[in-house]
């Protein structure tokens, strides 16, 4: 038996056409609802609920050895209940097929039949009403014999839907029996088919262009028949999700031989993509036909390009190599005086300060090792994301942060270095490179990690240039992507590698001393603030729940930091200290699991004063309205999120300019994993955050800001779009 797995929407009704007593049909139906009606019959047993009747159905009374039949998904619905189709718009999902056909047989697709459109509230659905039919065309195989019986049998699952929508789910089996001749079904089978061929697309010789103008999408259909009054109304139904606002209305003009639809873009809409799909178009007297169409790209206009304020703001498919690996190696070294490096500034200024007085061998040493671990952690950054890129997933830059697991671990990491910084223990070979060997021979082990721990500190913040090299890379092939990442670490690394390999300015740092113990004493509080920063990244993740058992991982680290460092300076030296040490640390890794039962609450901001949450359906409601929008992408591990919210857009002349020029503020958070976010930074080509975007009053393309807010750039920005 073979399985042909295809999705479709539902709809069906059954009339039970069992050839025996109908009390024992109705009983067999009770036991065993996916149990076949006796050979001959073209509909199977049904599967009914008060909202919809479904059954399978066949185009013929039998089967004919090596012949095409129809087999379909026949669906009733009740009234005010519609399923939906292959592209089911705003809301829904298309129905789900599977069949099991004898050996040699095979099945083709789903012709899908022309959809409606259904609206509930600002929500606009693509399906059908009241009944139809989803066709698959079925080869019977030649090696049947009249007289036997071909069966085919389905597992379906569909969503129906009026205010709420409710799941549903059946198997079918149809026995046929196999003949030497065709012979037509029975007059109500061949009504449903009939009603459904009705709907069937056709293919026209008919020219379409499909391409974007400032925020619309414009499609332009070319051929015979057009015309004023054989066309009084049309709409475009894309084949594929995004291309654009389902609820927004589509502006139509008709003139002989040409017409042209206007249709709100999507966020994700792709000019270079093919996006196929049906043109439904209705005469005066109300009939409609669905025209199969695939637009070539249509040119576009030199404004549909997003305008930037941002140097680095271009969009990142148009960046070339060159121009991509110099805006990552800009962008890394920018990195380096971003707010969420600063944790790493302790190590760095540890690091930096035991080079001092030593041999210009091993200066350069535990500046090519940082180089090292640098670019190491870049590259398994850039593995990871694509690997979960080339799986379906969306992830971006800082992905990892959107984990409570992650946070929490560094948050306990971030900890266990400030107790180690603190001196409550030492480890020479530390992850962070620091220790008790401080004044003496440098770790170049130390070095490399240090590396690898400045990278994933650093990843939630994007600096200037990053995003639209960021965008280029995971956008283009894995050679190209790897290149932009080397790039991005090397500009990371540059500054300490620099001291490292330049002599002169190794010997500006001071000489070691007593000093040094202090200074690393004090470092030591920049680890604790970044613990306590995380935790509340938690409790943003995670609730109060998720709080607590990073807390109580908290206590454990410290525990153990404490009992390892007794062993370490007191008499405690045996195994009984340090195997207490590691049931601490075994009990802390213990607590993890906890993280991934806890419901994380929904990130979105609530609505205030200043802002609204953000939502595609908001942006494209104030668009249609022409008014101007502020989109602010943020999150709470975001630290140069928070410091440009702190800064910049809460100050009281922020506030004044958003009034006064009356733009909406639009706020999304991205603190968890949030698909409309994904989707929407794809649309511009970025991974990152910050990330900004203000769409001028009256329409046109929205401009990107920089990743670096001022209270006067914005203000200047604000002014701009709304003249």
């Amino acid at each position: 038996m073979r399985r042909d797995r295809r999705r479709h929407k539902h709809e069906g009704g059954w009339r039970g056409r069992a050839r025996g007593g109908a009390w024992l049909a109705l009983a067999l139906a009770a036991a065993q609802a996916f149990i076949a009606a006796p050979a001959g019959a073209q509909e199977s047993v049904a599967v009914t609920s008060p909202r919809a009747s479904v059954t399978l159905i066949a185009d013929a009374a039998g089967a004919v050895p090596g012949q095409e039949l129809r087999i379909g998904l026949r669906q009733k619905l009740a009234p005010g209940w519609h399923t939906y189709w292959k592209n089911p718009g705003d809301a829904g999902t298309p129905p789900e097929i599977a069949l099991a056909l004898p050996e040699g047989a095979r099945a083709g697709e789903i012709v899908w039949p022309g959809p409606d459109r259904f609206a509930v509230g600002p929500a606009t659905s693509f399906g059908y009403a009241r009944e139809v039919v989803f066709p698959i065309a079925v080869t019977v195989p030649a090696a049947l014999k009249p007289g036997e019986t071909f069966t085919v049998s389905a597992e379906a699952r569909w969503l129906v839907c009026e205010k709420e929508c409710i799941p549903e789910e059946g198997r079918f089996t149809l026995a046929l029996p196999v003949a030497a001749q065709a012979a037509p079904p029975a007059p109500d089978i061949a009504s449903a088919f009939a009603a459904t061929d009705a709907r069937r697309p056709v293919p026209l010789d008919w020219r379409a262009r499909l391409g974007a103008e400032g925020g619309n999408v414009v499609l332009t259909v070319e051929g015979d028949g057009i015309a004023p009054d054989r066309i009084a109304r049309a709409f475009f139904y894309p084949q594929d999700w995004g291309v654009i606002t389902h609820a927004a209305p589509q502006a139509l003009e008709v003139a002989p031989g040409r017409l042209t639809l206007v249709a709100e873009k999507a966020l994700s809409f792709d000019p270079a993509a093919a996006n196929g799909g049906l043109l439904a178009v209705s005469d005066p007297a109300g009939a409609t036909r669905w025209i199969e169409i695939a637009p070539s790209p249509a040119p576009t206009s030199a404004g549909a390009a997003a305008a930037s304020a941002d140097p680095a703001g271009a969009a990142a498919e148009r960046l070339p190599l060159g121009q991509a690996i110099l805006f990552a190696f800009l962008g890394g070294l920018i990195l380096n005086l971003m707010p969420c490096v600063f944790p790493v500034l302790a190590i760095k200024a540890t690091a930096l300060a035991r080079l001092a007085g030593r041999e210009a061998r091993e200066v350069r040493l535990s500046g090519v090792f940082y180089t090292i671990g640098v670019l190491a952690a870049f590259l398994a950054l850039a593995g990871t994301l694509l690997a979960v890129r080339a799986a379906g997933g969306a992830v971006g830059w800082g992905f990892q942060f959107q984990s409570p697991v992650f946070v929490a671990l560094m948050a306990w990491l971030m900890l266990a270095i400030g107790l180690n910084l603190s001196g409550v223990y030492e480890i020479g070979t530390s992850v962070t490179g620091v220790g008790h060997r401080l004044a003496h021979a440098p770790s170049h082990k130390g070095s490399f990690f240090t590396g690898l721990l400045a990278v994933v500190v650093a990843t939630p913040c994007t600096a200037p240039f990053m995003g639209a090299a960021l965008g280029a890379a995971l956008a283009a092939s894995w050679p190209v992507a790897l290149a932009v990442f080397l790039a991005l670490g090397l500009g990371l690394a540059a500054p300490y590698a620099l001291i490292a390999f330049v002599p002169r300015l190794a010997r500006l740092l001071p000489r070691p001393g007593p000093w040094m113990v202090r200074l690393k004493q004090a470092l030591a509080f920049p680890m604790y603030a970044s613990a306590a920063w995380l935790a509340w990244v938690l409790a943003r993740q995670a609730g109060e729940l998720g709080v607590m058992v990073a807390l109580a991982g908290a206590l454990l680290v410290a525990l153990a930091a404490w009992i390892y460092g007794i062993a370490q300076h007191g008499r405690g030296r045996g195994l009984v200290p340090r195997a207490l040490a590691l049931a601490a640390v075994a009990g802390t890794i213990a607590l993890l699991p906890q993280l991934r039962a806890v419901a994380a609450p929904s990130a979105a901001p609530e609505a205030s004063a200043d802002y609204e949450p953000f939502s595609a359906a908001r942006l494209a409601a104030l668009r249609r309205e022409g008014k101007p929008v502020f989109v602010n992408m943020t999150a709470a591990w975001c630290i140069t999120c928070l410091v440009n919210e702190r800064t910049t857009l809460s100050t009281a002349a922020a506030k004044a300019a958003f009034k006064d020029k009356g733009v909406t503020y639009l706020k999304g958070d991205w603190t968890n994993q949030d698909p409309e976010i994904t989707q929407f930074l794809r649309a511009f080509g970025r991974d990152g955050l910050p990330f900004y975007a203000l769409y001028p009053a009256g329409g046109g393309d929205p401009a990107v800001l920089s990743t670096v807010l001022t209270e006067a750039y914005l203000v200047d920005a604000l002014a701009r779009a709304t003249p």
